[in-house]
């Protein structure tokens, strides 16, 4: 392909409306541009970069035995109404009415439709195992669509399907699919993890997230250092403390704390740390209060709450709420004689003589122990994990805290859409069962986004190889002048061309800074540099973006190298 002839529409300013650096480098090297809010046209350099991801995507669904095909982006309401999720979805959901007044919606997955279409057409065990996967655009109507295609509204998604006779068939569907996620993010060359993760809205039993680790990720991962346990903060588990040695109960004390509310205020103007103090709160589950307690410098975990108390909603509640719980203002709550529903957090279970807020305004109370003063109705993990924590599957190792970009997630569901929608089959002695079912995602769009937040340096973006537009740019100086360096540019591009080398030859008549800025935006892998002072020795100027090693080689020895270090990522 020739520069020239091409359509790369790169800008030297940063948009304003840009906030993370994938966003700003898509738009400034022309990958992409905006048509509304979270909806993106790909320009040709960024749809390149997404169908290398969906090839490589193809080939591993492909070789773990999954199956592709197509589902509309259009679906009837009456799936989603079968399977409860119409008023669940939420406003993500985006939902319209045809001409004849019937409710539809755009798919912002495809769990009804698949298991739809399965439950026609599959009838027998001996049918199954069975894998289907699509990619496909979708639309999840985003309240605050923002920062390019890492959480745009319309995107590009990979989402595979898998059924099964029973839970132990779909335990193994499950790992093929882990199996290949790993082998697909390792192929486009990005440092990742799979992390345990919470179900979310897609249900199911477990789930475990791809994350690209990256310092603008969204997402907090906790890994531990010496094992292979990873996970999402909102899943990851906090191990318990070891109980203190035994300290007798101190007499409970009140002490004045004339308008300190906060866990730094009141540990501060008492002069004690934060970890000997136990902080309050007051939430709704589902319309009924319940209290969280938790040592003074952690922080709860609502979804780790909300599981352990199997409520559809959890907020954090109201001044009105709290000071009818408590009969105190906000910022002076304790556990001492409250009568509501009580968790504790696994680390507050061994603390002695701690303070915390008297349930009274500009009080507080310290020696507070909860064997002889509070009524905790039960104990369990509900914390997220800090740095340092011990790591709760080995003995050794300790939590180390990341930022992540979700790219990938597998989902086990078990009977959760099958047995809504009657999706059932025949086993080997002729009796109806209810199939079991796994789901996988991956962000293809997000994937180069995520790969960009990762790989690119103060002069633009760093593409691994296997994901890059191009493998190679042969950039000319005054190729329209120099009639040598013209003839060895074509020559140059032939060669790797006939060799399968996706390559682009820079024949514009600009002068060589410009070129080299626009091949570092870009971030072509390979660039062949080649000029008139160099060619009279018979060489080029062969530089790797990456590191910016740069070797004087022969064309022939040129050329090769950039066969060989394509043809090493298959």
């Amino acid at each position: 392909m020739r520069y020239s002839q091409y359509f790369i529409p790169t800008v030297k300013e940063t948009p304003s409306d840009a906030e993370v650096i994938s966003h700003q480098l898509m738009l400034r090297a022309g990958m992409i541009r905006k048509l509304a809010a979270g909806i993106y046209n790909y320009l040709p350099l960024g749809l390149r970069s997404i169908r290398k991801v969906e090839n490589i995507v193809r080939e591993e669904m492909d070789r773990a035995g999954a199956i592709e095909i197509l589902m509309p982006t259009v679906q009837p309401a009456e799936l989603w109404q079968e399977s409860t999720r119409w008023e669940q979805y939420g406003k993500e959901l985006l939902r319209f009415r045809d001409r004849k007044e019937a409710e539809f919606c755009l798919g912002p997955t495809h769990e009804e439709v698949v298991t739809d279409l399965v439950r026609r057409e599959v009838k027998s065990y001996r049918q199954m195992p069975l894998n289907l996967y699509q990619i496909q655009g979708k639309f999840r109507d985003e309240i605050r669509p923002r920062f390019g295609l890492m959480r745009g509204r319309e995107f590009i998604m990979k989402d595979a399907y898998s059924f099964d006779v029973d839970s132990a068939a779909a335990d193994l569907s499950y790992d093929k699919m882990y199996q290949a996620y790993r082998r697909i993010f390792e192929r486009c060359g990005l440092n990742f993890r799979a992390v345990e993760a919470d179900t979310g809205s897609i249900g199911g039993t477990s789930s475990h997230e791809f994350m690209v680790l990256a310092e603008s990720g969204e997402d907090a991962i906790a890994s531990c250092s010496c094992c292979h346990y990873a996970a999402n903060v909102e899943k990851a588990e906090a191990r318990p403390f070891a109980a203190p040695e035994h300290a007798e109960p101190r007499p409970l004390e009140r002490v004045a704390t004339p308008g300190k509310r906060t866990i730094e205020e009141v540990s501060s103007f008492l002069s004690i740390p934060a970890a000997t103090m136990v902080k309050t709160l007051i939430l709704m589950a589902d319309d009924q209060p319940v209290v969280a307690l938790l040592r003074g410098d952690h922080d709860l975990n609502e979804i780790k709450l909300k599981n352990l108390l199997g409520c559809e909603t959890l907020e954090m509640a109201g001044d009105e709420v709290v000071e009818r719980v408590t009969g105190a203002p906000t910022g002076f709550a304790g556990p001492v004689g409250l009568k509501a529903r009580m968790v504790a957090d696994l680390a507050v279970q061994g603390m002695r003589n701690f303070a915390t807020g008297g349930n009274e305004k500009d009080i507080h109370l310290k020696n507070v122990n909860l064997e002889r003063d509070c009524a905790v109705t039960r104990f369990a993990d509900i914390r997220n994990v800090v740095h340092g924590d011990p790591c709760p599957r080995c003995d050794a190792g300790e939590l180390e805290m990341w930022r992540g970009i979700e790219v990938g997630h597998v989902f086990k569901l078990g009977t959760k859409y099958s047995k809504a929608l009657s999706a059932t089959y025949l086993d080997a002695d002729g009796k109806e069962q209810i199939i079991f079912m796994g789901c996988y995602g991956i962000g293809v769009s997000r994937t180069v986004a995520a790969c960009i937040e990762q790989n690119h340096d103060e002069n633009g973006i760093v593409f691994p190889l296997p994901i890059a537009p191009f493998h190679c740019i042969v950039s000319a100086v005054n190729y329209t002048k120099e009639e040598a360096v013209r003839e060895a540019c074509e020559a140059i591009y032939r060669k790797l061309a006939d060799a399968r080398v996706e390559v682009l030859l820079d024949d514009r008549d600009e002068r060589p800074g410009v070129k080299f800025k626009d091949a570092d935006l870009i971030g072509i892998p390979l660039r062949i540099v080649v000029g008139a002072k160099n060619l009279a020795e018979g060489k080029v100027e062969l530089k790797q973006r990456r590191g910016g090693e740069v070797e004087l080689l022969t064309i022939a020895e040129a050329v090769e190298k950039v066969k060989g270090m394509v043809a090493a990522i298959g």
